[in-house]
Formats: structure tokens, C-alpha cells, sequence
């Protein structure tokens, strides 16, 4: 496989200059504090910078200490656009920002393809956004690395699970759940709801988190049960909605970053 991922919504979500979008992210992380160390995993959200970009740089500043130990980034989001029944790998070689090319870690792949629940599905990417965001902040933070993009339909939470516990390996490999949030409700009830997914992040309990809660709930779900068997904490750093950040308050997005460590 030698064909690249092009991007689908630089120009729209992020900038597609190489050095505005540097300078607008090196922006985001400089307004934020940020102590170590760097966790194992996180959530992060994935609209357009400009609504979500404060509240995935909270998480990313974390990831500083990292830079030159994590050498593997599996990133996992919810389909938008493609009806999918488990989780889908690309079938290209990298995906390309306009900050440069990101390999696929093709033996990673391999591994995971072996297991039912995944399947190459270049369908599933072409148009996707919930990987695509994350993918600048990781090459301005960790510089070079390789990816395992993973884009989630439906899938219990077991599924997911055995993917992440199957590319877990250690210090070299970051862990990413891409997920906003309520979507499209007025301030204070995204207020309540998002404070309420929250919690239930930090207590790991699937239960308490429904399909209006998280668009990213199924690979949330797999990380929850992974963090439940290896005996992580879930910790909120971030927590504010499109009200807070670019967007009126009568029809809000909630986004939410957690590290677990």
C-alpha cells in the first residue's frame, strides 16, 4: 500500500496553511498549564478548533513530557458518515495534514486485523473528521510517530476493549478517544449533562453514559473497561461547550478532556 489519506476538512475544522495551523495550535497550548506526567490515555474532543481547539489542547499539553517516548499513537473515533458494524482500519499507508505525513504502523495492524470486530474500510475514513482533528495537535506535540487510526461503529464495549488491550504495550504507546459530548442543547441542560457524563467518566461507569451523552460513547465505553481491569483513574481537566468558547448559548456542543494515568 503505498496511497496516502488525504485531509477532508483542513480549510474548514483547522487551517489549512502549515504555519497558520502551527501558530494556532502552539496559541492553544501556550494558554494552558499543564503539570506531568504524561498519561497513558485520553478523551479529547474533535470539532473545528475554533469551538473545540481550547479544550483538546488541555488534554495535548499534557502529552509534552512525551515528546520522543511515544512512538505509536492509536487513535479511535466514532463514524459520521459510514453505517459500520466494528471498527475500521484504513487501507492507505499514511494520513497526510498540512503538517506533513504520519505513517501507519502496519505490524499494529496486522495484530488487530486478526481479531473480528476489525476491518480494513478506507470507506469509513475518507470523510472523517474525529481522527483527522487530533492529528496536527499530535505532530506539533509528539513530533514523529506512528498511527493506528481506528473508526468505531457498532461495537460493544468488550470489542473495543480487546483492540485497545491488544495495542496497549507500554511507555511507546499513546492511547486517544476522540468524542465531543451533549450536542445542541441550551447552556445550562448541556451544563448538566456534561457534568454528568463527566462524573460517570471518573467513576468508569458505562451505565451512567447514554447515546445522547458522547457521540464517541463506543470507544469511551472500550477505554472504561479497560481502565476498570488495569486499575487506572479517570481524571477531568477540561469541561466547557461551544457557549464558552466560539458559539451562542442557545444550541450548545459540550466537549469534555480526561487523562487516565
Amino acid at each position: 500500500m503505498t496511497a496516502i489519506r488525504e485531509p477532508a476538512v483542513a480549510g474548514m475544522f483547522y487551517p489549512d496553511d502549515p504555519e497558520a495551523l502551527r501558530a494556532a495550535i502552539r496559541g492553544l497550548l501556550a494558554e494552558v498549564t499543564a503539570p506531568g506526567p504524561a498519561p497513558k490515555a485520553m478523551i479529547a474532543p474533535h470539532a473545528g478548533y475554533v469551538y473545540s481547539g481550547p479544550i483538546a489542547a488541555s488534554g495535548y499539553a499534557r502529552l509534552m513530557p512525551a515528546r520522543g517516548r511515544v512512538h505509536r499513537v492509536v487513535l479511535i473515533g466514532p463514524s459520521h458518515y459510514v453505517p459500520l458494524r466494528g471498527l475500521a482500519v484504513s487501507e492507505r499507508s499514511a494520513f497526510k495534514t498540512p503538517l506533513g505525513k504520519i505513517p501507519l504502523d502496519e505490524e499494529a495492524i496486522t495484530r488487530i486485523l486478526a481479531l473480528p470486530q476489525v476491518a480494513r474500510r478506507e470507506d469509513a475514513h475518507q470523510r472523517e473528521h474525529s481522527l483527522e482533528v487530533h492529528l496536527p495537535f499530535l505532530q506539533e506535540v509528539l513530533g514523529d510517530f506512528r498511527l493506528v487510526p481506528l473508526v468505531a461503529g457498532e461495537a460493544a464495549p468488550e470489542e473495543v476493549a480487546e483492540v485497545i488491550e491488544e495495542l496497549w504495550g507500554g511507555d511507546e504507546t499513546l492511547i486517544v478517544i476522540s468524542s465531543d459530548l451533549s450536542h445542541y442543547h441550551d447552556y445550562a441542560t448541556a451544563q448538566r449533562m456534561d457534568g454528568a457524563t463527566s462524573q460517570a467518566i471518573e467513576n468508569l461507569d458505562i451505565a451512567a453514559i447514554d447515546h445522547e451523552q458522547a457521540c464517541g460513547r463506543v470507544a469511551i465505553f472500550g477505554m472504561l473497561v479497560v481502565a476498570r481491569r488495569k486499575g487506572l483513574k479517570a481524571h477531568t481537566i477540561d469541561l466547557r461547550n461551544s457557549g464558552d468558547t466560539a458559539g451562542p448559548r442557545d444550541r450548545v456542543v459540550g466537549y469534555g478532556a480526561y487523562v487516565f494515568d
